[in-house]
């Protein structure tokens, strides 16, 4: 026969069931406290991310100043290199060749002293002592001078047209030499030697009109000292002599006619 529980009892086994609950249950609440439990922060991470980028921006920046020094320095090379092609050699030996011509200048040359010597004895005043045979020894001195310095000139002025197939190479390698340089000191050794052949074509145009100058004067000179001359055997020719003289003859010499 089953005895009905008492309230009492019930309660107690109650009151035991509700101790003892807590008790068996606090290992599996314990457990995820001990746990380490990973926390997501927005914000933080937000800041990370604007760090890095910041980071990226200044590598990127240095890489950038870098190639730009790097891209200065290769334009520093290129404008201090040197222009590999030089055209003095043949524009001195072009010079060289114009003053030897001159220099050859034939009887009267280019000299100060000489000249001023020349027109005050051949080309000075015909002298009254002066025979004829020393008038005509000078007439064709003078006439000599100017046929030489024609002779020059035409020499100089051949010197001059052998030169210009000379100036015509290295003009054209000049400026190929300035169109392709790859800096501003090639191409302003390029403008130099151009301005060289320049002047090397000054001096050859300066040579050439020294040249007939000094044929035009010494002809000028020979035309007016032609003129003295001829004065003064027109004077000696008007000038009264002693006349005839009458004089023995003879037809036969050694006979006694």
């Amino acid at each position: 026969m089953i005895r009905p529980v008492s309230s009492r009892s019930r309660a107690t086994r109650i009151a035991a069931i509700l101790f003892t609950a807590p008790i068996a249950m606090s290992p599996m609440l314990a457990a995820p406290a001990a746990a380490q439990w990973i926390v997501y922060d927005p914000t933080n991470y937000v800041q990370n991310v604007l760090s890095a980028a910041r980071a990226l921006e200044q590598i990127n920046n240095q890489i950038t100043s870098l190639q730009n020094e790097a891209t200065m320095l290769i334009n520093q090379a290129r404008n201090l290199a040197s222009l590999p092609y030089s055209s003095l050699q043949q524009l001195q030996q072009s010079v060289q060749r114009t003053q030897q011509l001159l220099q050859q200048a034939q009887r009267i040359a280019y000299d100060v002293q000489n000249i001023d010597k020349a027109f005050q004895t051949t080309y000075g005043n015909a002298s009254i002592s002066a025979t004829d045979q020393q008038l005509i020894t000078q007439a064709r001195e003078r006439w000599q001078n100017t046929v030489g310095g024609l002779q020059d000139a035409m020499r100089v002025q051949a010197g001059v047209v052998g030169n210009i197939d000379t100036n015509r190479s290295q003009m054209s390698a000049l400026v190929g030499q300035s169109q392709g340089a790859t800096g501003a000191l090639q191409a302003t050794q390029a403008g130099n030697q151009l301005l060289a052949l320049q002047a090397q074509q000054l001096a050859d145009l300066t040579a050439v009109i020294a040249a007939n100058g000094r044929a035009q004067s010494l002809s000028e000179a020979e035309r007016a000292a032609a003129a003295e001359q001829g004065r003064e055997q027109r004077r000696r020719f008007l000038t009264p002599g002693s006349g005839y003289q009458a004089g023995n003859a003879r037809m036969f010499p050694g006979s006694g006619n």
